[in-house]
């Protein structure tokens, strides 16, 4: 498919917050252009036609159940609390406007944990037992693939806000697994993007060595080739994030001698980019260094020495959701200070309620089948009760959510991808500085 690409300013909005979309303890891909480490991998591929789910023959009209996977336990509990208010928000916004066939939504909660527990299939286990035709998680993709067989086997939907790894594009999934989140496909669109236009001519690329970094850092690598840069300018490093020192692969961009560094990584980006300061490469020290959704946010900031951060720049997935959304999710938890990947959550919670409107069924297969259909080429409509009004009517629908614009492909994902340009400053705080809007047609 052709690729378009559109960027859009927007005035300074406030403090972005890390969000850790990928994250798994699987291996993907890579290979080195220039210096670099080279590990053994596995090719992941996108080009393939997705499986589809077929409504069954009989209607179900028990009232819908959604399950939640989110990370309330482990190293990922920083990331639940916007992705558990959106989803509140959402099944209080979906009942508030008469439920779901009448009847109003129960919501079942559960913990995802992280990759080192057994959390996520223990969730998942008392979830379906419950009878959930529809589980919102997880947030990482290792997490992720870990129950996915399970759930979709039960003839359930898997609908993850934060998953952005490639490996679910062509994944056997019986057509039951959806996200919100776009793909890294396109955030490594938009972060090239970012990288070009600040006239980079050399770059290192660094990423940790799971499906998200290695399949961000290799399409990043692609796109930075796309845009001009001669593919032997680009080093790429692929790490251990559990290693325990990253001095050598600091040491090997050092002696690359980039003028732009991408890093692709989590929580252990403070190390890698305290050791990049120690050998003068640091972002603080004028080195073009820029960040990923696993990285970029206020958790950061807080981890690394005061300044160290001035000045790197990058990308996540972002849409200006305004502040009525974000007042809405602090009467549900008053704690918040993020709210990545909130509107994910909550759009993850209306369509699913929309698809089973619109297949009057509540059964799980029934409500996978009609997912796709009713965030595309319909009447376009921003709410719940708008959205229902129309489908009472005989109308085929267009859901534009808290996120924005849509258009789910065949792969049940977004078509589009709404990222933010994110600036961190000299207190290490974020602030968005604009959007970064791509796409494929």
């Amino acid at each position: 498919m052709a690729k378009r690409t559109l960027v859009r300013a927007a005035a300074l909005l406030g403090a972005a917050s890390l969000a850790l979309a990928g994250c798994s303890s699987d291996s993907d891909s890579s290979s080195d252009s220039a210096e670099g480490t080279s590990n053994g991998t596995t090719t992941v591929t996108t080009d393939c036609e997705p499986d589809q789910a077929t409504a069954g023959a009989t209607p179900v009209t028990t009232p819908l159940r959604i399950g939640t996977l989110l990370p309330e336990t482990g190293s990922l509990s920083f990331l639940g609390p916007p992705m558990v208010a959106g989803t509140r928000l959402g099944v209080d916004d979906v009942n508030a406007a008469g439920g779901v066939l009448g009847q109003p939504v129960e919501l079942v909660t559960g913990d995802s944990g992280d990759t080192t527990t057994d959390t996520a299939n223990a969730t998942v286990d008392r979830e379906l037992a419950a009878g959930t035709q529809v589980i919102v998680g997880a947030a990482s993709s290792s997490v992720s693939l870990k129950v996915l067989d399970k759930i979709v086997s039960a003839g359930v939907v898997m609908f993850s806000p934060a998953n952005t790894s490639d490996q679910f594009v062509c994944y056997p999934d019986k057509g039951m697994y959806f996200r919100t989140a776009p793909t890294d496909v396109l955030q490594a669109q938009a972060l090239s993007q970012l990288i070009a236009e600040d006239g980079a001519q050399r770059v290192s690329v660094i990423a940790l060595n799971d499906p998200y970094g290695t399949g961000l850092a290799a399409n990043t690598v692609d796109n930075l080739v796309e845009a001009g840069i001669p593919e032997d300018q680009i080093q790429k490093i692929i790490y251990d994030p559990n290693a325990q020192s990253f001095n050598a692969e600091v040491d090997q961009i050092r002696d690359f001698a980039p003028d732009a560094v991408a890093l692709i990584g989590f929580e252990e980006s403070a190390k890698i980019i305290t050791r990049m300061h120690e050998v003068g490469i640091g972002p603080s020290d004028g080195m073009h260094v820029y960040g990923v959704d696993g990285n970029m946010g206020n958790a950061l900031g807080e981890n690394i020495a005061p300044g160290l951060l001035a000045g790197m720049r990058g990308t996540t997935p972002l849409t200006d959701v305004g502040p009525e959304f974000q007042a809405r999710l602090k009467v549900v938890d008053p704690g918040l200070i993020d709210y990545n990947y909130a509107g994910e959550s909550y759009d993850a919670v209306v369509i699913s309620a929309l698809a089973a409107e619109q297949a009057k069924s509540t059964a799980g297969v029934d409500i996978a089948a009609n997912i796709n259909d009713v965030t595309k080429d319909g009447t376009k409509c921003t709410s719940y009760q708008q959205c229902l009004d129309l489908l009472r009517n005989g109308e085929n629908i267009d859901y534009d959510g808290i996120t924005g614009e849509l258009s789910f492909v065949d792969a049940g994902e977004p078509g589009i991808g709404s990222y933010g340009n994110l600036l961190f400053g000299p207190d290490n705080t974020l602030t968005t500085e604009g959007f970064i809007v791509v796409g494929e047609s």
